[in-house]
């Protein structure tokens, strides 16, 4: 067996980033900007009010003073004259300053009278004059690789970028194996269970910026699951579910060798997800999870997830980990690394990493109302609550 470490190092070995493609960019939120996006005006265009009222010479103003108003510049429009000495133009948030005018007199600091303002006593100072280029100028550029949030698509529009360079979603397709495995709907024999850790894994690749199929369930025949396998010669990565173990039906491990597959390495020192394979099949990456739903969704998120940001431009790296106190005393851990379900909250103003009682890896309603995996390294000494752990968010 080999370390977490270096099992991830080994996955990540298997992948590239993919190319590029443009989308427009209603359809481009959360996917992976690939190529620099550059503004093409200046935002806003023109010094603009940040509020209603008057556009006035600052120099003009004190308390009684009275100004003559001489038209009106609204969002969509402007006054096309210059603003003089004693005169003032009514003017709407966002719209044009006129030429003369350095100052947004706020609509409660005066009263109208016909055509005639007066400036009231005490009137704030503040000038709500928002300058050209403010926000951003042209030739301003958002930097990729990022993936692109609800703020960055509102930012893109404003920079008038219809259209963006984004990194092609990864293909990933699941394979589900064993006899037991039925799917969901269907009526499972009496030694039979509903296939689930496809399903998990279908929206964590989903969630994480990939295109997953799930294939057919491969049954325990060599032939069919070699049938199942070719399928997925589409995709990017295959990932199968079960069937790399030491069993007498595991056959993932065989078909895999038979049909060529260069193995990186088999079996990883952790804990859920010892049985782990990864390699390359002829030109497509190929990652065996374990059958077990919480394993394959344990081993998904450490390895998987990083496979996809590498693919999507966002580099090479583990899961992030962060920090917080631990929320009750824990025995010694074994010889291998742990990622315990553990849900997280905030005590007295600290974070607080509360590992689950019950660990057993074929828990789903466990993994369900966890919200992060607290992760042990290999003999990790006995902790008391209070003590900082380490966490990776789900």
């Amino acid at each position: 067996m080999i370390t977490v470490d270096e099992a991830l190092s080994k996955v990540l070995g298997l992948f590239e980033p993919l190319e590029t493609e443009t989308v427009h960019l209603q359809h481009a939120s959360g996917r992976v900007l690939a190529v620099d996006a550059v503004a093409h005006r200046d935002q806003p265009p023109f010094a603009s009010s940040a509020m209603d009222g008057y556009a006035v010479r600052n120099a003009d103003l004190s308390t009684g003073a009275q100004l003559r108003v001489i038209g009106e510049s609204a969002a969509g429009g402007f006054y096309d004259g210059i603003v003089g000495s004693g005169q003032a133009v009514r003017i709407f948030t966002g719209a044009p300053v006129p030429v003369g005018a350095d100052r947004i007199l706020i609509q409660e600091d005066c009263t109208r009278s016909g055509d005639v303002i007066t400036v009231n006593e005490g009137i704030d100072q503040s000038i709500y004059v928002r300058p050209a280029g403010g926000d951003f100028n042209s030739g301003d550029v958002m930097l990729a690789p990022r993936v692109l949030s609800a703020g960055d698509i509102a930012l893109l529009a404003s920079m008038n970028c219809a259209q963006v360079q984004v990194r092609r979603k990864p293909r990933v397709a699941l394979v589900a194996t064993g006899d037991e495995l039925v799917m969901p709907g269907e009526d499972p024999g009496p030694s039979q269970i509903i296939s689930s850790n496809n399903f998990g894994l279908k929206a964590l690749v989903e969630a994480n910026g990939g295109i997953a199929q799930i294939l057919p369930i491969a049954s325990d025949d060599v032939d069919n699951l070699k049938a199942v396998l070719d399928l997925a010669s589409e995709a990017d990565v295959i990932v199968t579910l079960g069937g790399a173990s030491v069993g007498d039906r595991d056959l993932v491990r065989q078909v895999a060798t038979e049909a060529g597959l260069d193995q990186a390495f088999y079996k990883v020192a952790m804990r859920p997800g010892k049985p782990l394979m990864a390699g390359r099949l002829n030109d497509t990456a190929m990652i065996g999870l374990p059958g077990n739903p919480v394993s394959s969704m344990v081993c998904g998120t450490v390895f998987l997830v990083p496979a996809l940001r590498a693919m999507l431009s966002l580099g090479k790296t583990a899961m992030p980990r962060e920090v917080a106190r631990l929320g009750r005393d824990i025995d010694a851990n074994g010889p291998r690394s742990h990622y315990m379900r553990a849900q997280l909250s905030i005590t007295d103003g600290a974070l607080v990493c509360m590992p689950e009682t019950r660990q057993d890896s074929s828990l789903l309603s466990v993994l369900s109302r966890a919200d992060a995996l607290m992760v042990r390294n290999p003999k990790d000494s006995a902790r008391k609550a209070g003590e900082l752990v380490e966490f990776i968010r789900l």
